[in-house]
């Protein structure tokens, strides 16, 4: 696991060359079909050298959970197990990891009318007034999620007024089973040594991504006018600064660098998980000290040190 633009796709790539493993995406944009610029899913070529699981799952018009993605990982990892392979989870979507290792908590399905007057409620008079609203019920919770977090706070909220209890009181209940009950787990974070140079791979990247077409895969999804800013994956970072350039909100190079400065954001909040993670971790760094870029087989070689695999 790691930030956005960290290197995580490589390495577990590169690992494949040398394990038996099979891998399993951790990205919560992913998912969804139709997305495949803007999310840097990777390549069709990528896919048929290296398969990857839990890609393209969902249209864009169907949210998913993080309940969804247990379901679906644990299903993933026990084919993968039953073939005889390692399950090898890659991404950058923490709360999928974090439920994944620590169990969810039975809480209730989304509610499509309780949500929509949520999101009624936020858009007549801002996300902080719901914040402000959450924090009168729970305020544990909403001491922990952003005020424009919209799709955390939406959700938090719903829970609420679902059930009569807050999120905070259902997830100090007894979880459901954790994969650390069936599996050996490594935990390995991918990062450069320098926040500035991780900056620089994202603005390097959307600028590919630029040349690769992203404003038109936007549009595209834009025009289907089944889709609206509300869904998680319209709200995927990036997605939604050009989403807004789409509707005339903005300039092109306003959205622009709005998705860079999101996306520099979006890294903060993953080292910010990172930082505060429990199990033991080990870092693979992509630099020497001395700041010299790695080498592929380098940096591969740091992640094997820490797989307890008697073949390698």
């Amino acid at each position: 696991m790691g930030a956005t633009a960290s290197g995580k796709t490589a390495l577990a790539m590169g690992l494949a060359e040398r394990l038996p493993v099979e891998l399993i995406s951790v990205d919560s944009a992913l998912v969804y079909r139709g997305m495949d610029i803007g999310s840097a899913k990777p390549t069709p070529a990528e896919q048929a050298l290296v398969p990857h699981r839990l890609i393209d799952l969902r249209d864009p018009s169907e949210p998913y959970s993080a309940a969804d993605f247990c379901r679906d990982a644990s299903a993933a990892m026990a084919e993968v197990t039953a073939g005889g392979k390692i399950p090898l989870l890659v991404g950058g979507t923490m709360m999928y990891f974090r439920a994944l290792l620590d169990g969810l908590n039975a809480l209730p399905e989304a509610d499509p009318v309780v949500r929509a007057e949520i999101e009624a409620k936020a858009r007549q008079h801002g996300w902080p007034y719901i914040h402000a609203w959450l924090a009168q019920v729970d305020p544990d919770a909403a001491a922990q999620i952003h005020p424009n977090h919209s799709q955390r706070l939406g959700r938090a909220l719903e829970v609420y007024l679902q059930t009569g209890k807050t999120m905070t009181e259902l997830r100090s209940a007894r979880p459901m089973s954790s994969i650390t009950e069936h599996y050996r787990v490594v935990q390995l974070a991918v990062a450069p040594r320098e926040r500035a140079t991780l900056h620089q791979r994202i603005a390097q990247r959307f600028e590919q991504m630029l040349v690769d077409g992203v404003v038109a895969e936007v549009q595209a999804l834009y025009a289907r006018g089944d889709l609206s800013p509300d869904l998680p994956a319209v709200r995927a970072v990036g997605y939604r600064q050009l989403w807004n350039f789409c509707a005339g909100q903005c300039s092109l190079d306003e959205a622009i660098s709005q998705a860079k400065a999101a996306t520099r954001q979006l890294a903060k909040r993953q080292f910010t998980w990172l930082r505060g993670w429990r199990e033991p971790l080990h870092w693979i760094y992509t630099e020497a000290e001395s700041g010299r870029a790695l080498t592929k087989k380098e940096i591969i070689e740091q992640a094997l040190i820490h797989i307890p695999y008697s073949t390698v």
